[in-house]
């Protein structure tokens, strides 16, 4: 772990009033951003989108969230939904400790042409890591459900 380094006073003051307060908590971000240190860039340089309430894990992902918006706006897709989760196995205790359940979070669902139309899985990449190669096979041999990849432009 690395040693925290040090920070001005008036800096370090002003972030334990938000502390305080509950405004801020306490993170390695939080002091970097007070030493003003540029953050180091994601994996896969991607860049965080805020829309309103709803955080995207990148541009591509926005977009596309809002071409489905636009499609269950104009009533061809139903039951849009975002970051859903799916169990590809159970949670289990073997070799004496407890293993966490094996989870597929997908970025988007819905239903296409009808509200009991096929459900369709999206998940936007612009990287297939080999973790999600692993998963989306899971998801096809578990639920039977083929997961549909938007590529990042």
């Amino acid at each position: 772990m690395k040693p925290l380094t040090l920070i001005s006073s008036a800096a370090f003051r002003e972030l334990t009033d938000q502390i305080r307060n509950r405004q801020v908590t306490l993170t390695r971000r939080t002091l970097a951003d007070m030493r003003d240190k540029p953050a180091k860039p994601s994996k896969y340089r991607n860049q965080i989108v805020m829309d309103g309430a709803l955080r995207f894990d990148s541009k591509a992902e926005h977009r596309h969230w809002c071409h489905l918006v636009l499609r269950a706006k104009a009533r061809e897709i139903f039951n849009l939904r975002r970051q859903v989760p799916f169990v590809l196995a159970p949670a289990a205790t073997f070799g004496g400790s407890k293993h966490r359940a094996l989870v597929y979070i997908a970025d988007m669902t819905y239903n296409d042409g009808a509200a009991d139309g096929p459900m369709m899985v999206v998940d936007v990449k612009g990287c297939v890591t080999p973790e999600y190669r692993i998963k989306r096979h899971l998801m096809f041999t578990v639920h039977g459900i083929e997961v549909r990849e938007v590529k990042r432009a």
